[in-house]
């Protein structure tokens, strides 16, 4: 079993920052893979970024320049850091980790950006 734990979700204003982590734990292996998405009501999960075991990273056309991933191998860790965060980045944000070939899901936290 895997257990990916979130947290740093929260209310922040336009313009504002916010830092999320994602611990996997449980029977880790090789993790190949960690990465955000996001959802809104009504629409598909989207990549929001992603970052691979050699350290290359994706992001959303919509958020480069503002939200950064980085990872700790140490202690199967994923962060995203969001700056400049807009009323559009609203959604819940799902950490995903890639291992052996399969995915494993969080269980979301919220972002709301609201003034």
């Amino acid at each position: 079993q895997v257990q990916l734990l979130e947290s740093g979700g929260g209310l922040v204003q336009p313009g504002g920052s916010l830092r999320l982590s994602c611990a996997a734990s449980g029977s880790i292996f090789s993790i190949n893979a960690m990465g955000w998405y996001r959802q809104v009501p009504g629409k598909q999960r989207e990549l929001v970024a992603g970052v691979n075991n050699g350290g290359r990273t994706t992001y959303a056309d919509s958020v480069k320049g503002r939200f950064t991933i980085s990872r700790d191998n140490a202690k199967n860790t994923v962060y995203l850091q969001m700056n400049s965060l807009k009323p559009e980045d609203t959604a819940v944000y799902y950490c995903n980790v890639v291992m052996t070939l399969t995915g494993y899901w969080g269980q979301g936290t919220q972002v709301t950006v609201s003034s």
